[in-house]
C-alpha cells in the first residue's frame, strides 16, 4: 500500500485529508462500546446480574466508608447477615467469634431464592444462633403484598421458638436502575405499606425495615410513619450510626460493616442477647 508523506510536493489538500482520516478513525475508537473515555476511565456502569442484590451493597458508593465504631457503655450483641455470596457458612468458627444471630437472604423480587438458604438458615439456628430471613425488595417489578407473599411462602415466616427473627424488608438503593425504582415517594411509602400490612397478617409479626438513612430520605420522602410499628435495622459503615431515618429515636440493629471477620456485613443489636430473644419470642 503506498504510503502518503508529507513533503514539499504533497498539495496542501492531501494533507488535510489524511489528517480529517486520522481524527475519524480516533473518533469512532473511542465511541465503540467499552471503549475508554477521553480521560481515560471506564464510565459504563455494570448492571448486576437480577438476584445477586446483597443487603448493604450501595451503601460505600452512596454514604461512603469511615472508622468502626468506638467502643460504648451500652451492650451491643454481635450479628451477621449473608446471602449466596457466602456460599456455605462456617457458622461454628462465627460462633466462637462471638457472633450469636444472623439473618440469611431468602428471595429477591418474586424471581429469585438463594441456593444457599437452608445451610445458612439452619446452619446458624443448629450452632444456637437466633436466626432470620430477609427480603430484597424490588418495587418496580410487582407489588409489595406480591413480594410479601411469596418471602413468606420461600422462607420468610416465622414461628413462636424463640430462635425465629421476624422477617426483614431489606429496602434500599436499586442495583439494577433508579434508585427510587422509578417510584415517588407517596409510591414508595404506598409500596412499603402494602409489604409490611401483608407480612404482619400472613405472620401475626411486624417486620424489620432495613435501610439507610439518605435512602429513606430520598425516596420516601423521609416519611415517619413506620417507626411506630416496625423496628428498624440502619446502614452506616463509620464510627457513630449518625442521624436516622424520620421516627425512629432509636435503632434496633445497626449494620456497621461490609468488611467484618469471616462473613463481611456484621451488625451491633442494641442490647444484650435477652434483647434479641425478645425480638424474636415478640
Amino acid at each position: 500500500m503506498p504510503v502518503l508523506r508529507s513533503g514539499p510536493g504533497t498539495p496542501h489538500h492531501s494533507r488535510f485529508a489524511a489528517a480529517g482520516t486520522l481524527l475519524a478513525a480516533l473518533s469512532l475508537l473511542l465511541t465503540l462500546p467499552g471503549a475508554a473515555s477521553a480521560t481515560g476511565t471506564h464510565d459504563a456502569a455494570k448492571t448486576p446480574t437480577r438476584g445477586t442484590a446483597t443487603m448493604g451493597m450501595g451503601v460505600i458508593a452512596h454514604d461512603g466508608q469511615g472508622g468502626l465504631p468506638r467502643d460504648t457503655r451500652a451492650v451491643q450483641t454481635e450479628g451477621v447477615d449473608v446471602s449466596s455470596h457466602q456460599g456455605n457458612v462456617d457458622w461454628a468458627t462465627l460462633w466462637n467469634s462471638g457472633v450469636k444471630w444472623a439473618y440469611a437472604k431468602a428471595t429477591e423480587g418474586t424471581y429469585y431464592t438463594n441456593p444457599y438458604f437452608a445451610q445458612q438458615y439452619n446452619g446458624s439456628y443448629n450452632i444456637g444462633m437466633i436466626r432470620g430471613a430477609y427480603h430484597f425488595a424490588t418495587p418496580d417489578t410487582t407489588s409489595g403484598a406480591t413480594q410479601a407473599n411469596y418471602f413468606v411462602d420461600h422462607g420468610g415466616g416465622w414461628s413462636r421458638d424463640g430462635k425465629t427473627l421476624p422477617g426483614v424488608l431489606d429496602i434500599e438503593w436499586n442495583p439494577y436502575g433508579d434508585q427510587c425504582y422509578g417510584k415517588t415517594a407517596a409510591g414508595m411509602v404506598s409500596w412499603i405499606r402494602d409489604f409490611v400490612n401483608t407480612y404482619k397478617a400472613r405472620t401475626g409479626r411486624d417486620a424489620v425495615i432495613y435501610t439507610a438513612t439518605s435512602w429513606w430520605q430520598t425516596c420516601t420522602g423521609n416519611n415517619a410513619g413506620f417507626a411506630s410499628t416496625n423496628p428498624l435495622w440502619v446502614a452506616r459503615y463509620n464510627t457513630t450510626v449518625g442521624t436516622l431515618p424520620a421516627g425512629w429515636s432509636y435503632y434496633t440493629i445497626w449494620q456497621y460493616t461490609s468488611s467484618g471477620p469471616y462473613v463481611g456485613d456484621h451488625n451491633h443489636f442494641n442490647g444484650a442477647l435477652d434483647r434479641v430473644q425478645a425480638l424474636a419470642n415478640g
